[in-house]
């Protein structure tokens, strides 16, 4: 990787996430990396956070030392309830997923096709363990599925891909991809790049992902 270019940490891709979500949205962060956006919601805007493990109305992660060990997310971690919030059983939570009440999913992903196909239950090695856990209910239920990852695996393969070679999770499913080199629109044109990492040029991150982008 080029030393002059400045890729985006986690925090920053769970910042433009955050900020691309509308006022009174209702979204559901996935395991792992979304989980992340519930600390950069923007002051003055109200957006109601889903739990699959049956909370609506989270909030932030908790200060050291304040964990309540009631109050964890569907990934085990420690997060808060805001005043309102309400808790119900995991049925009632899935219900709201597969009725397409929620605005919004953030997702990881270990791929994502040019046309929107969703990969992030099983990499699809003998050796893997499945974790389908609640995404392809938020792939199909979801009225828009963002997707937060690393553009790169750890061997350097891009994770945007012309066709996804793991199992499906959903089927054109996915509209935005954020990650540390840009953020990517899915659009029946195809793949749109914006906000691209400081230092990066679209000739150059075209490269790297081995796909045909367009610029945003």
């Amino acid at each position: 990787m080029n030393q002059d270019i400045k890729l985006l940490s986690r925090r920053d891709i769970a910042a433009r996430i955050a900020a691309d979500i509308p006022d009174g949205a209702y979204v559901n962060l996935g395991i792992g990396a979304p989980t992340e956006v519930a600390n950069c919601l923007p002051d003055g805007v109200t957006i109601i956070l889903h739990t699959e493990n049956g909370l609506l109305g989270m909030g932030p992660s908790p200060p050291k030392g304040d964990e309540d060990e009631d109050l964890i997310n569907a990934g085990k971690q420690f997060v808060t309830a805001l005043p309102g919030a309400a808790y119900f059983h995991h049925a009632d939570s899935f219900a709201m997923m597969r009725g397409g009440h929620l605005d919004y999913c953030v997702l990881g992903a270990y791929e994502v096709s040019v046309r929107g196909d969703l990969a992030n239950w099983h990499t699809g090695a003998n050796d893997a363990i499945p974790a389908v856990g609640g995404a392809m209910d938020l792939a199909i239920g979801a009225k828009s599925v963002f997707v937060m990852m690393d553009l790169l695996t750890k061997k350097g393969a891009s994770k945007l891909v012309e066709r996804c070679t793991s199992p499906l999770t959903g089927v054109a499913c996915v509209k935005r991809v954020y990650t540390d080199h840009a953020t990517f629109d899915i659009t029946p044109e195809g793949v749109a790049a914006r906000d691209l990492a400081d230092g990066l040029s679209l000739a150059a991150l075209q490269e790297i992902c081995g796909v045909r982008l367009t610029g945003g």
